[in-house]
């Protein structure tokens, strides 16, 4: 099976997922014996983002600096490199499109194609501000194109059931969608090290949607860490160290700038608790990360955190800091509640949320998409 794949390497830090989930299913196809073809929009990705396809033979990557469909200069774009793309399968002549764009969907080509919804400007604003954007030129043709793309696709995937829904009823129902929840590979995570007393949040303070700022609204009884937030409230005098311990007379929250993956994995293994804020989080993946590594979850009472997490994470009123800084004092408070809400989101990542699982579904998606084009020709 020869899978072409399309990914945005504007997502290539800690703090998005997209290019996490590319990586995961890409290295997931390869190593099942797949041929892919990863081409990549947004801009040329850094070394360090793509050093993990060294030594992934089968994968024929092909990076381009075509503007990405939620981009101010993407109308001007589009034309371009949707020829470029067509021009490609029709060389290339792949058995599947897996497109991590909506903008593709309806690319005039005889190849089954899948979009997956990883976010969108829509439900975005509603999740965010509770109302819909302001209908402004540039918005018109974003919701044109992606209602198009959706429309045209043979399978829309969601990374939740929540999502499914919200995309269905911002654009119209797909002709057949299909919740596949993203996986992360456990060998990346350490759930072996003893824990220290501390908080670890991922998310930039002025990203609404993530809003790790309500940390920053309570007092702590316990030092926390946020990771990938700009310097825009005094740092700390002692720096904090990559194992999340901070040593100051007061306790408060340490501000660090983007991590290296090991730094990150080595802020995961060390923190005993994650802070899930997010309002809007489609994809989820720190909070995957963080139960890799045996944190407790502490999230934001929102739906996709509820489909994903049931009884296994400990939940904070919806958007409030308050409630946020209570359920965190009592989980620092309660060892032994501590230990069992680290095992139960432990637990259901390992038998939910693994990258095996994710090519699993994947893959027959896939076949059953390949073979009703078949049965139809």
């Amino acid at each position: 099976m020869h899978v072409l794949v399309t990914a945005d390497s504007l997502s290539g830090s800690s703090l998005s997922g997209s290019w996490t989930y590319t990586r995961e299913l890409v290295t997931g196809l390869v190593t099942r014996g797949v041929r892919v073809t990863l081409i990549s929009f947004g801009e040329i990705p850094l070394p360090d983002q793509t050093s993990w396809m060294d030594h992934l033979h089968g994968l024929d990557y092909r990076p381009t600096a075509f503007h990405l469909e939620w981009m101010q200069e993407a109308e001007e774009d589009l034309p371009e490199s949707s020829a470029f793309l067509a021009a490609l399968v029709r060389e290339l002549r792949p058995d599947i499109l897996h497109l991590n764009q909506f903008c593709y969907g309806n690319l005039p080509v005889d190849v089954p194609r899948i979009v997956m919804a990883h976010g969108d400007l829509v439900t975005w604003n509603y999740a965010v501000h509770n109302h819909a954007p302001r209908p402004e030129r540039s918005l018109i043709w974003y919701r044109g194109t992606v209602r198009r793309g959706l429309a045209g696709a043979d399978a829309v995937v969601a990374p939740s059931a929540w999502m499914l829904d919200r995309i269905s009823a911002c654009y119209g129902r797909p002709r057949r969608g299909e919740v596949i929840y993203p996986g992360r590979n456990p060998i990346f995570f350490n759930p072996y090290v003893s824990k220290d007393d501390c908080v670890l949040a991922v998310g930039r303070l002025v990203d609404a949607s993530k809003q790790v700022f309500l940390l920053t609204q309570q007092p702590h009884s316990v030092p926390v860490c946020i990771v990938g937030a700009e310097h825009t409230v005094p740092r700390p005098r002692n720096p904090i160290r990559a194992d999340v311990k901070l040593a100051t007379e007061q306790t408060s929250v340490a501000i660090r700038g983007p991590q290296t993956e090991a730094q990150l994995r080595a802020l995961y293994s060390r923190a005993s608790i994650y802070a899930a804020t997010a309002r809007y989080e489609p994809l989820g993946m720190p909070a995957l990360e963080a139960a890799f590594s045996r944190c407790a979850i502490v999230a934001n009472d929102i739906p996709s955190f509820r489909e994903i997490w049931g009884d296994a994470a400990l939940y904070f009123r919806t958007n409030d800091a308050a409630s946020l800084a209570e359920n965190i004092s009592m989980l620092n408070a309660d060892r032994s509640m501590r230990r069992a809400y680290a095992e139960l989101a432990y637990t259901r990542a390992r038998e939910r949320f693994t990258t095996k699982r994710m090519i699993d579904d994947c893959l027959q998606l896939y076949r059953s998409l390949i073979s009703a084009r078949s049965m139809a020709a």
